[in-house]
């Protein structure tokens, strides 16, 4: 009755009957006995009455099924790879595999000695808990908030920020907003967060604004050595099939479309076009013109051994 309760939002006494496969003085009778052990059941009479769990000074005990205690555990297991905070991950994962039932619990450590993931882990960029969970409800209550950040060189600086959304890519935690700082919409990366403070001052998200659209193309501009920009001979649809957000710009163009991005090394971007199998002209900067001679000869001798 309990799992039943926390499943849904109010049920009937004459639903968690057939549910149950008892009767309707049984239910009444386990609620009376829920209520004896401190959990907060309401019952509630009339046409729309039933059954329903109050939130109370006692949280009642989760209980799952097997199905969804494995689905926690695969999130569980999932979220430490991709880089959710490691020890409140790791605790939570402990907490719930000590009290699966034996046999599901051999079946679980199967899944964990057996999976392998493509995906390296990124440890090193778990963010704080608490720092996301304060973005995350600032973000929704359009409340400012104070940061403590550290750049990517180790110095801290003190900012406000309204924040407009939270994304989590490629195994990293960002937020993006209005940085009163600089006066400039911005992204930060979470796990650089030293604390962050709601404040009492409000905000209005801009029209338009998109969180996961702004985060991918600022890091495609994130400054390297080299400013690249090719016209690809395809449609936009097919280069954006292939080239991922977050390493380019992609424009449509006469020719076809214009991408543009950075690199730090140019004989990696000349590998890079000829990877994709786009026919392409070099627009810029004329020095990739020769890395891709140098990838055509490297290749044709290559094919020659």
């Amino acid at each position: 009755m309990l799992e039943l309760l926390q499943a849904h939002h109010r049920m009937g006494g004459r639903e968690l009957a057939r549910r149950l496969g008892v009767d309707e003085r049984t239910v009444r009778r386990y609620a009376a006995r829920l209520e004896d052990l401190g959990v907060p059941v309401v019952a509630e009479r009339g046409r729309h009455g039933g059954y329903r769990l109050m939130p109370g000074y006692k949280l009642p005990p989760l209980m799952l099924t097997d199905d969804e205690a494995a689905a926690v555990v695969l999130g569980l297991l999932a979220g430490r790879r991709l880089g959710l905070p490691g020890q409140a991950t790791e605790s939570a994962l402990a907490k719930v595999q000590r009290v699966l039932p034996a046999a599901l619990r051999d079946r679980v450590q199967a899944l964990r000695d057996t999976l392998g993931f493509t995906l390296a882990a990124r440890d090193a960029a778990a963010p704080d808990t608490g720092a996301v969970l304060t973005l995350a409800e600032a973000a929704r209550e359009r409340r400012r908030v104070r940061l403590r950040y550290r750049s990517w060189q180790g110095a801290e600086t003190e900012r406000d920020l309204d924040p407009y959304g939270l994304v989590f890519h490629s195994g990293r935690w960002y937020v993006m907003g209005h940085d009163h700082r600089s006066g400039e919409i911005r992204t930060f990366r979470v796990d650089r967060v030293a604390a962050a403070e709601p404040g009492t001052a409000r905000f209005d998200v801009p029209g338009g604004v998109d969180p996961v659209q702004h985060v991918t193309r600022s890091l495609a501009r994130v400054p390297y050595a080299h400013e690249v920009e090719v016209l690809l001979e395809t449609t936009l649809d097919e280069a954006r099939r292939r080239i991922p957000t977050a390493t380019a710009t992609l424009t449509e163009d006469a020719g076809g479309v214009v991408m543009t991005t950075r690199a730090e090394r140019l004989d990696g971007m000349a590998r890079m076009l000829a990877g994709i199998g786009f026919p392409f002209v070099v627009r810029r900067p004329e020095e990739l013109r020769g890395h891709v001679r140098d990838l055509a000869r490297s290749l044709e001798e290559q094919a020659g051994r």
